[in-house]
């Protein structure tokens, strides 16, 4: 029985991923990746011309990641055709989803349609922040005219991201802060030998800091916070849309922000889509498993 994937839209991470794939026997159909130089004439790869045939050949539907960004259309930057949402959602009944960054839950719960969300699973977030710090700090000393070290750098939020972050900065001498608002986190970035800073007293210390980095998706860095900021200050924001800058003031202060979204998949396609693949595989053994037991 030929073992059969669909792979609709998505960026270098999933065109890495069809690759391989197809070195481990499956067939590959996909649609709206017909600008991939990287996909042309190779055996196993099957371009379809329309959304629905795609779909049509699998079980499993591989999706961008993310999904959409204003859920109106899927994420395609190799597609020469644009996707709606609505005419995505019709040709997905009775296929099983994956792809990343969801934001559309409630349509696809309103149609019976099952997925995952690689963003939502724990083995693939906690290695997918190794791309993102590594990216983070690239974007850094790129955009910095200091060594990292020695320079103070400031971390908003101490989830996966910011603890990954925390500890490549320190190995290559920054002072990290970390700022958080819960009381553990507070004693875990002291346990780790950073310097905390609790939200509630943010203001009178922000000042201070050469390199914020940004975890928080929610405008943490309001214009007030803005306002204390040094002039020569980089910040770089990781915090999905609508971020955590208000980047039309940062803009009026005459502050850097480089707003870096989807970093693996600009630095690390490759060990991206290592770590899709391998958690792809998880979720289908997963299905298998469900599927004996019923």
């Amino acid at each position: 029985m030929e073992r059969a994937i669909s792979v609709v839209g998505g960026d270098l991470r999933i065109v890495k991923l069809i690759e391989m794939l197809i070195k481990d026997g499956y067939k590959v159909y996909t649609y709206a990746l017909e600008n991939s130089e990287d996909l042309q004439n190779i055996e196993g790869v099957e371009m379809c011309p329309t959304l629905e045939e795609t779909v049509n050949y699998a079980r499993v539907v591989v999706g961008p990641i993310p999904l959409s960004s204003d859920r109106k259309k899927l994420s395609t930057p190799f597609g020469r055709n644009s996707i709606e949402i609505d005419e995505f959602i019709k040709v997905l009944k009775g296929k099983y989803l994956i792809a990343g960054n969801i934001t559309i839950k409630d349509i696809l719960d309103s149609n019976h349609i099952p997925f995952t969300d690689l963003l939502k699973r724990e083995e693939f977030s906690v290695l997918n922040t190794i791309a993102t710090a590594e990216g983070t700090i690239q974007i850094a000393m790129e955009e910095t005219q200091r060594t990292i070290h020695g320079t103070k750098v400031l971390i908003m939020g101490f989830g996966r991201i910011g603890k990954v972050l925390a500890k490549m900065l320190d190995g290559i001498g920054a002072k990290v802060y970390c700022e958080a608002r819960k009381n553990e986190d507070i004693a875990w970035i002291k346990a780790y030998g950073y310097q905390p800073i609790h939200l509630n007293y943010l203001n009178d210390r922000i000042n201070q800091f050469d390199i914020i980095i940004n975890t928080i998706p929610f405008p943490i860095l309001d214009t007030t916070r803005l306002s204390l900021l040094k002039k020569d200050v980089v910040i770089v924001d990781l915090a999905s849309n609508p971020g955590g800058v208000d980047r039309k003031a940062a803009k009026e202060k005459g502050l850097k922000v480089i707003w870096a979204l989807s970093l693996p998949g600009k630095v690390a396609p490759l060990t991206s889509a290592e770590y899709i693949k391998e958690t792809i595989y998880h979720v289908l053994k997963e299905l298998e498993k469900s599927k004996l037991e019923e």
